[in-house]
């Protein structure tokens, strides 16, 4: 049994090597534990790169169930003396973190944020509320963003992560 941290959440897993398991990995929740099967035969490296994924699976569902996107929208609006959106929630997206549909006030974060730090979503939530305001990245727009004092720190580690096979 070990510990891996996710993003802000601790996830305690075990990983079980199966005989009967050839190809596939599976991950159950069994009580606050993370059990992960494997085939027998795998690698420690590839067992490494499968308990990794497969807790970012786990905190992402754990974490777009148990964060209020809308709740912390309006908070970070009323900071930042931004719009408030009517609507924010999670979504699968593969080639975006969020995007904003300004005639509908509506925000749409990449479910995958919920395995990053609080602060990168915070980040996500002020530049797409900043949309509401400049519909483009003009430097208007840019200084609406700079409010938030950990912008660059957290499209630093946006770029970073744009990098990973996340």
């Amino acid at each position: 049994m070990r510990t891996l941290q996710i993003g802000v959440l601790p996830v305690r897993l075990e990983v079980v090597r199966s005989t009967r398991r050839h190809r596939t990995v599976s991950a159950r929740p069994h009580g606050d534990l993370l059990r992960i099967a494997i085939p027998a035969t795998m690698s420690l490296r590839q067992e490494d790169r499968w308990v990794r994924e497969m807790a970012k699976r786990h905190v992402r569902s754990l974490a777009s169930a148990t964060i209020d996107l809308e709740a912390r929208a309006a908070s970070l609006s009323r900071r930042y003396g931004l719009p408030r959106a009517t609507s924010v929630c999670w979504v699968d997206m593969e080639s975006q973190w969020g995007s904003c549909t300004m005639a509908e006030g509506s925000i749409r974060i990449a479910s995958r944020v919920a395995s990053f730090p609080s602060w990168v979503l915070d980040y996500l939530l002020v530049h797409e509320l900043a949309h509401l305001v400049h519909g483009d990245h003009s430097p208007a727009f840019w200084e609406v963003v700079a409010r938030y004092p950990r912008a660059e720190r957290a499209r630093g580690y946006l770029i970073a992560k744009s990098g990973d096979e996340d």
